[in-house]
């Protein structure tokens, strides 16, 4: 690689110090993204996607790591080296957000119940169980339902504007009993999110 750069007119000094080090950032963002969106797949039991992403993942840190060793006494090479771990994880942190796949398992718990969020649900279609329940300082009212994740953020401001102080979990889903409500539903939403990207 260094002989083509040296074709082109550039010198050793900027290959080593600037270029080398810049493909070497940029591969491990991409490596690293990748792993954060192949554990995602695997969560959501996506099995055709994972396996394709961790063959990526695998090839372009070989790539990355073979040009750390053939640059072992460039210091810059290692700072590009972790700073691309880093710039890798908030990447694919991003990307997750924006995906917003699978689902959740959402448990609210509050001191009465609350009609005008059954009523939210029942509206929206959601499933879930109400039940009543003994805490800490009495009774209290317990609701489970499961989610797709890209409704979580609308549900949990609808719960605190109808009460501030009410408890709630979140969990991921990784499969579900009913074939309606199957997570695989999620994967033409990936689709249409790529196709939008693509078009950008």
């Amino acid at each position: 690689m260094q002989e083509f750069f040296a074709d082109l007119g550039i010198s050793e000094n900027l290959f080593n110090y600037f270029i080398m080090p810049a493909l070497i950032f940029i591969a491990r963002v991409g490596d690293v993204s990748i792993n954060t969106l192949r554990i995602m797949f695997m969560m959501n039991g996506k099995k055709n996607v994972a396996p394709i992403l961790g063959f990526f993942e695998a090839l372009i840190w070989l790539l990355a790591i073979g040009q750390i060793f053939q640059n072992i006494d460039n210091p810059v090479s290692y700072i590009a080296y972790a700073g691309g771990f880093g710039m890798g994880t908030y990447v694919g942190m991003r990307f997750d957000e924006k995906l917003a796949l699978g689902r959740v398992l959402v448990r609210v718990i509050t001191p009465e119940p609350l009609p005008a969020l059954i009523e939210y649900m029942k509206e929206r279609d959601y499933r879930f169980t109400s039940v009543g329940a003994e805490g800490r300082y009495g009774k209290v009212n317990l609701l489970f339902t499961v989610m797709k994740r890209d409704s979580l953020q609308s549900f949990i401001d609808k719960v605190k504007s109808l009460d501030e102080k009410a408890f709630y979990t979140i969990e991921s889903v990784k499969r579900i009993s009913e074939d309606d409500l199957n997570v695989m539903e999620d994967k033409p939403r990936f689709k249409i999110w790529l196709g939008r990207k693509a078009r950008i």
